[in-house]
């Protein structure tokens, strides 16, 4: 993926649940949901950028536990990863770029308006809860 920029995405699992984040900004992704998260930095691992960026985002702390399988075209070189990870402390409040934030357990996931980069890991994320048991902490990946 030379020249492709990654941003990650965080699929914060917790108490049988997922977080997903309404858009407010930029104004042509207001009002859709997604994974909260952003570009990873150069020299940066995706798993500290999901860390750093949801304590930006959001003001939690999460441990990535794995990268979902697939990548995601966001356009103009940039391409979508989404991590499942573990929220270990903190209550997610939508700090930026942000109007609203959701827990949603399996069923309540296909309900949502997710961007279009999304939906196929929002599928991913629904079977991950409905058979959530043991899962493996990676590094990087």
């Amino acid at each position: 993926m030379t020249g492709t920029r990654i941003v990650v995405g965080a699929a914060i699992l917790h108490r049988g649940r997922v977080l997903a984040a309404c858009r407010s900004a930029p104004a042509e992704l207001a009002g859709g949901w997604e994974f909260p998260g952003g570009k990873v930095e150069p020299g940066e691992g995706e798993p500290a950028a999901l860390v750093r960026e949801c304590r930006e985002e959001l003001g939690v702390t999460v441990r990535p536990v794995r990268r979902l399988p697939g990548a995601w075209p966001l356009g103009k070189g940039y391409v979508l990863r989404v991590w499942l990870a573990d929220l270990v402390s903190g209550e997610p409040a939508p700090l930026q770029d942000h109007s609203a934030l959701r827990w949603l357990d399996a069923g309540a996931v296909a309900g949502l308006d997710w961007l279009p980069a999304d939906r196929p890991a929002a599928e991913l994320v629904a079977g991950e809860l409905r058979t959530r048991g043991s899962v493996t902490v990676v590094e990087d990946g």
